[in-house]
């Protein structure tokens, strides 16, 4: 294969008379040069390609050319050129390029050019030689598979448009097409599959046999590809000759289509077998995904078609399928490779049909598409005319079924094979010897997971016979090998329990196990009987899935057979433990003799089938005569009968029998009666007879007509335990069943099994039958059904079928009497057993369907889970301060939060050191896991729960736990400096004193804390900070709270903004820099955390272990209350962290995500193994991809065709893509401003930072926009070269007019001596911004009409006297204003085109920040406590509402004028819980957890204070002066906020100061007031609001 040609000639192909496609190895070192020159001569020939091409190739043909023209006396010349690599060279501009380069060099109209590349250069430079000089002659050279097989044969060329792809073109034949296998040893895996889509089309739609070949040789090309110790030359040797018999066969076949049709009049068509809907499918996912890919689901979706028209058998589909994904190509849009590389792009089937529309091969405005009639034939030699209705319904997630049947209606179905007949027979052929021919096999997603399981374990090689209709298997006898690829069965249930036995007969191969595995379904679905069995006979079994787990996956060991002997079995979960052991008991080292034990044997029909199958298979089974339940198995192989027809799946027969029982119509089913193996198949008589319907049933066939239309009856009681599967059938006929004297309740038992099927299916049908009307009550083992005749309601949000297939078509057969179009989603489910089913519907029982896309289920970027209202679980040491983060956790969200240790001293009846007293600590830790259990049952949703420090002692709840927060629970670890927690522990009296060393118990829980949780808060301790750093930390706690329950994203308020940046932190530690951060962060939006430039004074080099990083982001959140980038840099990725030190690295990750960091930046060029942790855990924060190139090796020219493969690689796992170039020149900015404009178009739900380092690089940060990387002056350095800082940046967008200078001002009077225009100006000045604020001075609201509706007005702050009158000039006024009654803060924002001006009060914030400042934030919400407003003017209700704000309750109004402050009290809903005090006898009554705490003076403070008031006050200020009652700190002060601000200290302060209560000045909350004031404006004017 390697080095030359082959000793024969290569093989040629004619094409339109001219045998011009050569084919062979090694064509291109020793073939084409002296061809070239004998057969298709000039004076001059142009090799083009591309720059990845080139390099690879270019030199070999040079050095041929040379060798073979050096002797020629009028030697040719050649000339070479090179273009991007990439479908975006595949344009009008790229074509014009290398015409124009041809001129130059002087090439005329006998000149040739090579074309030599894949689809891309061959269709681009064949259309340049098509239309240069009226055209020139062309050779092609395809290197990729795609492009051997297809587009380098034929002569269409095209360049693409931003409509469409190949619309602008010619058909232009080349001179020669020279194929060179040799090519493919350098193609990527994902290239050759890519060409393997065109192979399997033209096989598809020609020739039978080749396909065949196709399905033959899958997995030994696969093999090939995937070994990873053949590279380059002889890496295909082993295939060789199976790889130019698959080119050379689709050549021949393409060859001969082209000369019978070469301008595409008809014939031509059926070569885009797949291609009209892959094009449409390639238009939106290109260049994520490939042209072949594409087609591969084009094909799928266009032969499901073909089957919904009537003219392709079902199984042709599944074959097609099965063909495919043996190729490791997609089948489906919903593929998880397509879903990871597109980043969840979803194509809308609007957008599809209407791509479809311009596909050259239609007349006019009908679409055609070429349908198979079998494999190997189309149905018409060209594309047929297909109607979008039709197209629409085989595009859509949903089906809408509309009532009615035609009465008239006499029909014979015959459903597909039956699955539980189907799994067994594949089975039992595989174990057999010899072929055995299969018909009526069901073709199905369940078979197809057999079929590949038992070729994957080598269990049998198969063909298909007669068009796909005979399956014929060949088995090995029982001789299994272990596979080394893990056995995914997707959502197959009966495949999973009947391999796991049949996977211990495995020998080893090159691994000694096998791993099968399934969907989130299958891991859910019990296996442990089976399992547990299986281990007792000696096998090795390991359950690798979630801790606890009972289910798939599992690890098997290739045990080469069971034990045998005597086998216990508990068989009431499921029948086909019983029958996966049976089946696989003649290979087992000793006879069998299998015991069924535990409660009633479930199922035993299925039972009975398997036994009746291993006879037909030549082995008896018998069953024992003195015992019951027992089985007796010998020891003998299987004999494969000759042939073996599968009988209709009696299940799925039930649908079309039931059709008929609705409507009153007549149906046969021909292959099901009496005889039948299946107990589904007694449905007719004992279900359907009874509730009304005319049955005759033979031995091998059932005809059922139903009743008049609405005259079905209920059934009082159906025992359906021997056709379990059917009782959902049943049911919705129940639910339409007439009321009669018995009553209108249809009672369905023995169906228990039904509980763990694909679904629920019992809690399925009462939950889906209640959005028709239809009330139902579940039953330990059955349903009862209130039937109500038609009257049914309308099911407006649609059928939710749980991936069932059974639930899908049940529902079906419902809604064709249902009185309005019934929606059933997930319609493609119904694959599972009749994939055909809407296509029988439709054709012969005439139900009128519609295709219906619905909401979409994919989101935004990679998808977005909604709010978790799932209740919260704190845990941590005593005293780490779980009560206090889960007082903020419920005040911040409104749930009730539940002390555990206290609900249990509750629910017991005595205190914690009395139950230990009286049960010890073993009885107490049961009563508390009882607890956990039954809280987290009864209150799942909507309540914080805060767990006894010792919760994780028991294994048992430690798993409780862990599952939870698997499951999409939260749980959240707390914890604060460990020696603090120390501290408390020594003092703390309120429960028993620890027995062992304080620490020790730390150390042994802290890896139990971490197990137990997602989540984890570090909290400072707020009590000992300043007002401004505790204020942070409670917002920090209300941004982490809110991204843990997915509240708020902070990406999605990025992208609302016009500009967002954010600051990186280059600093060894947090600490000495927490006074500067404001400082530092001024004017951004996110800070990055830089954990690889942080220095650990505890490690021996430096680098952060994972409690140093707590620390410092727990610093870092106390300090800033922005969101944070987490980023670690490695030296190779221009950083400080070690390469190859990615376990730790993975343990930094750990903590970044468990303690909610909204943003994580991961280089592409990171393991994979690290990447994979970050994607797995990444919860609801969202990952930066990023790809940085320091160097300058990629360039943006070309549409930044090189920076393709890196964008492409970030979309798979980026919610935000960063892609970093370097600029070497002005022009770089603008070309990646065109790569930009590309992403945005084409991903609009993925934002890209992208921007170039460097000096030239700067205008690509000012224009970058979205969360663009900036520097601060108050760094030490820079973290990039040629950042920016905000302010420059801003200052750049304006001098090119990207922000607009807006005037703003200070309305009101007097105002002349305002400081604010200084105050302003200098904050625009130091923010960048070309703002002006000004005065405005005027006592009449409508002066300032005129000036606020102008279009350059930027804001306005209000003062006396127009607080009140401008209200009626805005547009809107914030709810708090209108509560308060006052307007300071006039906002215009942009709704629509319309300006929206939106008033504001920010005295209330003024009030809140200099309280929380003053540490009166800390009131930890659990304990309501109440605060007090003095005076009742209109400073007070802004008072009211700022204490309301902040969680106080009551809140105390006192003054002079009771009937006053009565009146204001009444003015606010009766939330805000105000009462007047107006003596000392109503301060005497009020208990000491009454007093209040906080208090807000608005009464003016130059004056003495009424006599009778101040006895009041003093009353109040004395009251119980006592500490206050929450946790904390015994010296806690009260705190008294003086609104009035002359003089400096007022007699309201001195009175209170006199009570020992902290006093804050009414200048701290006019500048609070002023910092919310400016804090508007400026994010109204750096264009931050929506």
């Amino acid at each position: 294969m390697s080095g030359s040609s082959s000793a024969s000639e290569p093989t040629r192909v004619s094409i339109l008379g001219k045998e011009s496609i050569i084919i062979d190895y090694g064509l291109w070192k020793n073939f084409v040069v002296p061809d070239l020159l004998e057969n298709v001569s000039s004076g001059t020939y142009i090799l083009i390609t591309d720059t990845n091409i080139g390099a690879l190739y270019t030199p070999t043909f040079e050095a041929a050319f040379n060798e073979h023209t050096s002797k020629l006396d009028n030697a040719p010349r050649l000339l070479t050129y090179q273009v991007a690599p990439g479908e975006s060279s595949k344009s009008r501009s790229t074509k014009a390029a290398v015409e124009d380069w041809m001129l130059s060099q002087g090439v005329t109209r006998d000149s040739v050019v090579i074309a030599l590349g894949g689809g891309v250069i061959g269709d681009m430079i064949g259309f340049v030689a098509a239309t240069y000089m009226r055209g020139i002659r062309f050779v092609q050279v395809p290197t990729t598979l795609l492009a051997m097989v297809d587009s380098s044969i034929g002569g269409k060329t095209a360049i693409d448009t931003p409509l469409g792809k190949n619309l602008v073109g010619a058909f232009w034949q080349p001179q020669r097409i020279y194929i060179d296998l040799q090519f493919l040893e350098t193609l990527p895996k994902r290239e050759v599959i890519n060409g393997m889509a065109e192979v399997v089309k033209t096989a598809a739609f020609w020739d039978e046999a080749e396909f065949a070949t196709l399905e033959e040789n899958a997995d030994l090309i696969m093999k090939v590809l995937d070994d990873k110790t053949k590279k380059g030359e002889g890496r295909f040797t082993e295939i060789a000759h199976i790889l130019k018999r698959i080119v050379l066969g689709s050549a021949r076949i393409k060859a001969e289509v082209v000369s019978a049709d070469e301008r595409e009049g008809g014939l031509r068509n059926i070569l885009n077998f797949g291609h009209s809907i892959g094009h449409a499918i390639e238009a939106i996912l290109t260049p994520q995904i490939l042209h072949g890919e594409c087609v591969a689901i084009g094909m799928v979706k266009e032969a499901e078609l073909a089957r919904h028209l009537g003219v392709l058998a079902p199984g042709a589909v599944a074959r097609l399928s099965k063909c495919i994904s043996s190729y490791g190509l997609p089948t489906s849009l919903e593929d998880k490779v397509v879903r990871r590389r597109t980043a969840n792009k979803h194509c809308p089937v609007d957008r599809l049909i209407s791509i479809m529309a311009v596909d050259k091969k239609n007349a006019g405005g009908q679409k055609k598409i070429v349908l198979l009639s079998a494999i190997g034939k189309t149905y018409e030699p060209k594309a047929s005319t297909v109607a979008d209705k039709d197209i629409r319904i085989i595009l859509s997630p949903s089906v809408l079924v509309h009532p009615g049947v035609d009465s008239s209606l006499n029909v014979s179905c015959k459903p597909p094979g039956s699955k539980s007949i189907s799994n067994r027979v594949l089975l039992l052929a595989a174990l057999g010897s010899g072929p055995c021919r299969i018909t009526n096999l069901l073709h199905s997603d369940d078979t197809q997971v057999m079929l590949t399981a038992i070729n994957k374990l080598g269990g049998a090689t198969y063909s298909w016979e007669d068009e796909g209709r005979v399956l014929v298997l060949n088995g090995n006898g029982g001789e299994l090998k272990a596979s080394a690829d893990e056995l995914y069965l997707g959502n197959a249930g009966t495949a999973s329990r009947f391999l796991t036995t049949a996977v211990t007969l495995a020998k080893p191969s090159s691994v000694n196990h096998t791993v099968l595995t399934g969907n989130a379904r299958m891991q859910e679905r019990p296996q442990g009987p089976l399992v547990d069995a299986l281990r007792s006979n000696g096998v090795e079994i390991e359950y690798i899935g979630k801790p606890g787990s009972r289910s798939l996956p599992l690890r098997i060991a290739a045990a080469g057979g069971f034990e045998g002997g005597v086998i216990e079995l508990t068989a009431k979960v499921s029948s086909q433990y019983v029958s996966s052991i049976l089946m696989c008991a003649p290979y087992a080292k000793n006879p069998v003799t299998l015991r069924l034990v535990g409660d009633k044997v479930i199922s035993q029909p299925y039972i009975d089938m398997t036994i009746a199958m291993m006879a037909q298979f030549g082995v008896q089974v018998e069953r024992s005569s003195t015992e019951p339940n027992v089985y007796h198995v010998p020891r003998k192989a299987y004999t494969n009968p000759a042939e073996y027809e599968v009988e209709s799946d009696a299940s799925s027969a039930t649908y079309p029998l039931a059709m008929a029982a609705i409507s009153g119509t007549t149906c046969t089913v021909p292959n099901i009666g009496s005889s039948s193996l299946q107990g589904d198949a007694r449905f007719a008589v004992e279900v359907l007879r009874p509730m009304g319907c005319k049955v005759e049933q033979t031995a091998t066939s059932t005809t059922v007509t139903g009743p008049p239309v609405g005259e079905l009856k209920p059934l009082p009681e159906v025992d359906m335990e021997t056709m379990t599967d059917a009782f959902l059938t049943a049911s919705v006929l129940a639910a339409v069943a007439k009321p009669n004297a018995d009553g209108a309740t249809t009672r369905i038992l023995g169906i228990a099994n039904q509980r763990v099927k694909e679904c629920n299916r019992i809690k399925a049908m009462k939950d889906e039958l209640a959005k028709f009307g239809v009330t139902c009550r579940e039953l330990d083992d059955g349903i009862e059904i209130d039937g109500r005749g038609f009257d049914l309601q309308e099911a407006k949000d649609g059928v939710h079928c749980y991936d069932d297939h059974r639930v899908a078509m049940s529902f079906s057969v419902l809604s064709t009497m249902a009185p309005h179009p019934s929606l059933i989603l997930e319609r493609e489910c119904v694959g599972k057993t009749w994939p055909g089913w809407w296509d029988q519907l439709s054709l012969l029982f005439k139900v009128k369907l519609e295709g219906v896309e619905g909401a979409s289920s994919h989101t935004a970027g990679h998808s977005v889970s909604s709010s978790n209202q799932k209740s919260i679980f704190i845990i941590g040491m005593r005293g780490a301060g779980k009560t206090t983060t889960g007082g903020w956790a419920s005040r911040l969200l409104s749930w009730p939060l539940i002390d555990l240790d206290t609900e249990l001293e509750r629910t017991a009846g005595m205190t914690i050191p009395d139950i230990i007293k009286e049960k010890g600590w073993d009885g107490f830790r049961e009563l508390e896991l009882a607890l956990l259990k039954t809280v987290m049952k009864e209150k799942p949703t909507g309540y914080i729960f805060a767990t006894g420090g010792g919760i994780v002692e028991t294994t048992e709840a430690r798993n409780i736990l862990t599952s939870y927060h698997k499951n999409g629970g939260n749980v959240l670890l707390v914890t604060r400096d460990i020696n603090l927690v120390m501290d408390f522990l020594q003092v703390d009296k309120t429960r028993p004193a620890y027995v062992e060393d304080m620490m020790g118990v730390w150390l042994r829980r802290k890896p139990w804390y971490e197990e137990c949780s997602n989540f984890h808060y570090h909290s400072q301790t707020v009590e000992s900070m300043d007002g401004a750093r505790a204020k942070n930390t409670i917002e920090d706690f209300g941004s982490f709270l809110r991204l843990l329950t997915n509240r708020e994203c902070a990406m999605e308020r990025m992208r609302r903004k016009k500009e967002s940046f954010f600051v990186s932190l280059t600093l060894p530690t947090v600490a000495p820099f927490l006074s500067r951060l404001n400082e530092i962060s001024f004017g951004v939006d996110v800070i990055e955390f830089r954990a690889d430039l942080l220095q650990d004074p505890s490690t021996s080099d430096g680098r952060p272990s994972p409690e140093f990083l707590v620390e410092q982001l727990a610093a870092l959140r106390s300090g800033s209350s922005l969101p944070v980038i987490f980023t670690i840099r490695t030296k190779s990725q221009s950083g400080r962290f070690p390469d190859g030190a990615d376990e730790e690295a993975i343990n930094l990750y750990r903590v970044a995500l468990r303690m909610g960091c909204d943003f994580v930046d991961v280089e592409l060029t990171s393991s994979q193994e690290l990447k994979d942790f970050v994607i797995s855990h990444k919860r609801n924060s969202k990952i930066i991809a990023s790809h940085h190139d320091p160097a300058g090796k990629l360039s943006w020219a070309t549409g930044g065709s090189a920076w393709m493969p890196h964008y492409n690689a970030a979309l798979e796992y980026g919610d935000i893509i960063k892609i970093v170039g370097t600029a070497k020149s002005l022009e770089d900015n603008f070309a990646l401003a065109e790569f930009k404009a590309w992403a945005a178009k084409t991903h609009p739900e993925i934002p890209l930072i992208a921007l170039n380092m460097g000096e030239h690089g700067k205008l690509s940060r000012i224009t970058n926009r979205f969360m663009t990387p900036v520097s601060s002056p108050a760094l030490p350095v820079v973290a990039a070269p040629g950042q920016l800082s905000a302010a420059d940046i801003r200052r750049g967008l304006s001098l090119i007019g990207e922000i607009e200078p807006k005037k703003f001002y200070l309305f009101g009077s007097p105002i002349s001596q305002s400081r604010s225009p200084a105050l302003h100006n200098a904050l625009f000045a130091q923010s960048g911004l070309p703002h002006e604020y000004g005065l405005f001075e005027t006592t009449v609201a409508k002066d300032i009409e005129k000036i606020i509706r102008a279009p350059n007005f930027g804001g306005g702050s209000v003062t006396i006297p127009l607080k009140l009158d401008v209200m009626e000039l805005l547009d809107h006024v914030d709810p708090a204003a209108k509560i308060i009654g006052a307007v300071n803060t006039i906002v215009p924002t942009q709704v629509g085109g319309k300006t929206i001006l939106t008033g504001y009060n920010t005295d209330w914030q003024g009030m809140t920040i200099a309280l929380q400042f003053a540490g009166a934030e800390n009131n930890n919400g659990v304990l309501k406590e109440a605060a007090m407003v003095i005076g009742g003017g209109g400073t007070a209700r802004a008072a009211i509402y700022a204490l309301h704000k902040m969680g106080y309750s009551p809140i105390y109004l006192v003054g002079r004028n009771t009937t006053k402050l009565s009146a204001l009290a009444g003015s606010f809903d009766e939330r805000f819980n105000i009462e007047v005090l107006s003596d000392t006898e109503q301060v005497s009554k009020l208990s000491p957890d009454r007093h209040p705490v906080v208090a807000i003076g608005t009464i003016p403070g130059d004056s003495p204070i009424d006599p009778a008031m101040r006895e009041t006050l003093c009353g109040l200020f004395e009251a119980g002066n006592n500490t206050r009652d929450i946790p904390g700190p015994a010296d806690k002060s009260k705190v008294l906020l003086e609104m009035a601000y002359k003089p400096r200290i007022t007699s309201l302060m001195q009175l209170a100061d006199n009570s020992g209560w902290k006093t804050v000045p009414g200048l701290e909350a006019l500048v609070g007031q002023g910092v919310h004031q400016v804090s508007n404006l400026l994010t109204m004017c750096m264009r931050h609001v929506c």
